[in-house]
Formats: C-alpha cells, sequence, structure tokens
C-alpha cells in the first residue's frame, strides 16, 4: 500500500487570479473538469488510497466538492490553517500536529500533475536512511529554473534562490513530490509558525540528510496561465 498523501492546497494562487479569487486552484477546470478530479485520480491510479487535502484559502469549496472521497475511491480528510496561512511547511505542521498522518507521508503540490512510480520512490527513500526525499528531473533549465544538484541518490543541494557558486552544477529541478517523516516536521517546522517547505528542504540538503530520486518524465502544472494550457493539451492527446 502506497504512503498517504498530503495535498498542499491553502494557497492564494496570484498568478491564476481574478479566477483564483472565487475558486480554488484545485478546483480550476482543466478540460472542462475540476482539477482536484484529475488530480486525485491519479493518485488513485500509482496505488495511493488516502489523502489528507491541507486547505487555506477557499478550503471549504474543496470540501464540499471532494467530500471523504469515496468516489474517487480514496479516503480523503482535511486540515486547515486556521486564519492565518502558515505556508507549506506550516500548513505540514499542521497536517501532522492533527494525527492525519504517522510515519512517513508523501507530499504534493496542490496544482501538479505528474508520473510517478510510488514504489520505486518509496524503496529509495526506506534505502536512503534519510528524514526526506525530493523527486527530481534533469531539467537544464528547460521548463524552469533549475534549482538542484544531484548525486549518488542525494540531493546535496537545493535553493530555488540558484546561489552563484551552485548554479552551474543546477541541471536538476524539485520535480513536485516528496516523502517526509513526522519526526522531520516536528523537529524543524515551528509549530504555528509561518514555514516554507522549501526552506526545509534547502537546509536537508545543506545538511546531507535529504535524499533524491530520478524521474524522466516532465511534470505538468495549472500553477500559470501557461502551465495550465500546457497541461490541457497533454490530456488533450491521451497523456
Amino acid at each position: 500500500m502506497a504512503l498517504p498523501v498530503v495535498v498542499l492546497a491553502g494557497g492564494r494562487a496570484v498568478r491564476m487570479q481574478p479566477a483564483t479569487q472565487t475558486v480554488p486552484k484545485a478546483l480550476l477546470p482543466v478540460n472542462g473538469r475540476p482539477f482536484a478530479d484529475v488530480q486525485l485520480a491519479q493518485l488513485r491510479s500509482f496505488g495511493v488510497t488516502d489523502v489528507v487535502f491541507s486547505v487555506g484559502h477557499l478550503g471549504n469549496a474543496i470540501r464540499a466538492h471532494v467530500g471523504d472521497g469515496q468516489r474517487f475511491g480514496l479516503r480523503v480528510r482535511y486540515a486547515a490553517d486556521g486564519e492565518r496561512l502558515l505556508g507549506t511547511a506550516g500548513a505540514l505542521r499542521v497536517v501532522v500536529d492533527s494525527g492525519l498522518v504517522a510515519g512517513s507521508f508523501g507530499v504534493i503540490n496542490g496544482d501538479s500533475y505528474l508520473s510517478l512510480n510510488l514504489p520505486e520512490i518509496e524503496a529509495a527513500f526506506a534505502r536512503s536512511g534519510c528524514p526526506a526525499l525530493m523527486t527530481v528531473m534533469r531539467n537544464r533549465d528547460r521548463w524552469d529554473a533549475s534549482n538542484a544538484v544531484f548525486r549518488d541518490g542525494r540531493v546535496v543541494m537545493y535553493d530555488k534562490s540558484r546561489p552563484a557558486e551552485w548554479r552551474s552544477l543546477m541541471e536538476w529541478i524539485d520535480y513536485g513530490f516528496a516523502i517526509l517523516s513526522q519526526e522531520v516536521v516536528t523537529d524543524r517546522v515551528v509549530a504555528g509558525e509561518t514555514a516554507d517547505l522549501s526552506d526545509l528542504m534547502r537546509d536537508l540538503s545543506a545538511a546531507g540528510q535529504l535524499a533524491g530520486h530520478e524521474v524522466v518524465e516532465r511534470f505538468y502544472e495549472i500553477g500559470s496561465p501557461a502551465g495550465l494550457a500546457d497541461l490541457e493539451r497533454h490530456l488533450s492527446f491521451g497523456g
């Protein structure tokens, strides 16, 4: 059985405004279907059975649409940031503190459409002995700015700011799926504080504690109008 997967779907999605002022990004239509339907069907096809939506902005609309997940063949539960959005890592601390995941769990952004072999990724995580794993793709700045150095099963440096001393080596990019242990969240993310998952992963890479798993197929996302159009074209051709 695949690990539970947390879907980070709490942001304001400013790049997709004005649509996301009234509709959460997870429910934006993709070829006429709410994206959450597309993403959940894909996760189910990977063998996932347990999903936790981390919600914030317009989160009640996601709850109302997705419900308990039964129609997708999933168990879906929810964790909410509260009055103040806590960022991606802060939101994961809420998920962990709510008791919705135990041990290790997967994390995916609520706007990501990815090609994943979850048994392979979970096996790589288990072998690594690290508290976290990042999937990476050899991007070479093709789809977005590359931000990671991957070597021998480790992400030896990940930094979205692309420091000058690492930039020439950054041929890989964060693919958009990670595995984290419950302990790394409770140890490194302060409860109730705003924190970003990219900062946590950067710090783990610098400490030699971030495993990596390379994926070769490109990623898709609906975080921008161009990204949404790309995904619609991909799905129209049977992707």
